[in-house]
């Protein structure tokens, strides 16, 4: 496991916090966050498709997948929990956008709630994966599916600020108050998630040099001095939590620039987040102390893996720019929902 699951997690995580924030929105109506809402169903949509994309392309049959999953189920398996409950939360939540469209909310609204109740799960599920491997101390334990959910806020929040944010300097149009407020709000519990995934990092490191393995605390080494030390406190911890936290704090969550720039940088931390987390618990050998095994095996990401990575990234682009092309209207219709 390398580059493309790491982003097929930030791409799924993603989606599961978009859908997660757009169904609150639809269940308790007249909220601030309630004009950001149709757009995040359409882009959670988008990132959880990219995601399959990616995690295509990572194996080496796709199509019997789909295949095997239907016909031959393993129902103690997470991997076969997460891809299916991902699957029917696609259904969903493409049938809710649909609802969305025709203008039966109601319908979009319970179609919304079964697409948030399997992104939930399957979300778990994801954290599930890793965190039922007892041969990867660094990964075993409870805290992942809890974090996963975390991080699937932060980045829900973080994008639905980008997103919209970038939709009004397309259209070149000014931001109506409406929509100013929505921003805010996403803003602020984008603030509140930064600083409690920032808290359960800083325990999540430190837990490993009080206890456990030696294998779990040499991992974690290697995140705070070892080979992957610049992606985690460059990239993960200074750009993705300690930046965009001073940015919101000391503009107090009122410039949308600043919170345009906070979500791209949390963004960005949380895609070497979910990247440090894979290599991390692969990083040492099995047999740590073995004569001969080195501390720490070398991975780089291969070219193919990074454009890969590129093509799914540019799909979520790609997909966001027709979806302000062609449902634009819907979009900005939030008073009718």
């Amino acid at each position: 496991w390398g580059l493309l699951i790491s982003t097929y997690a930030f791409l799924a995580i993603t989606s599961t916090g978009l859908c997660l924030l757009a169904t609150i929105s639809h269940i308790f109506g007249g909220n601030r966050l309630a004009p950001l809402a149709n757009r995040m169903v359409w882009l959670s949509v988008v990132c959880i498709i990219s995601a399959f994309f990616v995690i295509g392309m990572e194996i080496e049959n796709p199509w019997r997948m789909a295949i095997y999953n239907v016909i031959s189920p393993n129902l103690t398996s997470n991997i076969w929990w997460m891809g299916t409950l991902y699957g029917l939360a696609v259904g969903f939540m493409i049938v809710e956008f649909w609802l969305i469209l025709t203008k039966k909310y109601k319908a979009a609204l319970a179609l919304g709630v079964l697409g948030a109740l399997t992104e939930v799960g399957a979300n778990t599920c994801l954290g599930g994966v890793f965190a039922t491997l007892p041969s990867r101390p660094y990964w075993y334990g409870a805290q992942l599916p809890v974090s996963f959910l975390a991080c699937a806020f932060l980045s829900g929040a973080a994008a639905a600020v980008i997103f919209t944010h970038y939709s009004c300097i397309i259209r070149r149009k000014c931001m109506d108050s409406s929509i100013h407020d929505g921003i805010q709000s996403a803003g602020k519990v984008m603030l509140l998630m930064l600083i409690l995934v920032g808290v359960a990092t800083f325990w999540n490191i430190v837990s490993y040099f009080v206890g456990g393995s030696d294998v779990g605390r040499t991992a974690a080494e290697a995140l705070i001095r070892g080979p992957l030390a610049k992606n985690f406190w460059v990239f993960e911890v200074a750009i993705g939590l300690v930046a965009p936290i001073l940015l919101l704090a000391l503009t107090r969550v009122r410039s949308i620039t600043a919170m345009s720039s906070a979500a791209l940088m949390t963004l960005v931390g949380m895609f070497f987040a979910r990247y440090d987390m894979v290599v991390a618990g692969q990083i040492v050998p099995r047999f740590s102390g073995v004569n001969g095994l080195p501390t720490y095996f070398h991975y780089v990401p291969s070219s193919a893996e990074m454009l890969v990575v590129l093509g799914g990234l540019g799909l979520c682009g790609l997909a966001f720019l027709m979806g302000e092309r062609f449902f634009g209207r819907v979009f900005t219709g939030h008073s009718e929902h």
